[in-house]
């Protein structure tokens, strides 16, 4: 995928997936991964930080603080099924960076396609002055389940 955009099979299941797994690494190297919501907007990966309860504030949040320290990021997308057939991935390993509050075009379109993904974020959930991840992908690898044609 370097320096393109993700195959337009690749953004339709992305499209489509509800939740991603987003990896960061803190000050010593210590991995650390949480689900997220996100939308793919044809250059970047969006991810709010939401008004769900957490045990800090947002900008003491481990992802915060670890994106500050570390911006090199994965994000993994994935579907499973008991039909194994139907199984795909998708690891996107990228740069995140926090969205400054000046940067209101950008906030607003990303926080419109939240809301627009996800109803919840429509109501109380997500702040139009929410923290905000951009993940701007450099390298994306993807698998899907093919059995091995036998002859």
């Amino acid at each position: 995928m370097r320096g393109g955009a993700l195959a337009r099979t690749v953004q339709k299941r992305l499209a489509a997936a509800r939740v991603a797994r987003l990896a960061t690494l803190d000050q010593t190297g210590r991995p650390h991964i949480v689900p997220v919501c996100f939308i793919y907007d044809g250059t970047a990966f969006y991810t709010a930080l939401d008004r769900k309860p957490k045990r800090v504030s947002p900008a003491r949040l481990a992802r915060v603080r670890n994106i500050r320290s570390h911006p090199q990021v994965a994000l993994l997308i994935d579907h499973y099924e008991e039909d194994w057939s139907r199984l795909w991935w998708v690891l996107v390993q990228g740069r995140a960076q926090l969205v400054p509050a000046s940067a209101h075009g950008e906030r607003a379109r990303a926080v419109r396609k939240l809301r627009a993904k996800y109803p919840q974020y429509a109501t109380a959930l997500l702040a139009a002055d929410a923290p905000l991840i951009r993940i701007r992908p450099q390298r994306a690898v993807r698998w899907d389940y093919a059995p091995a044609q036998r002859g």
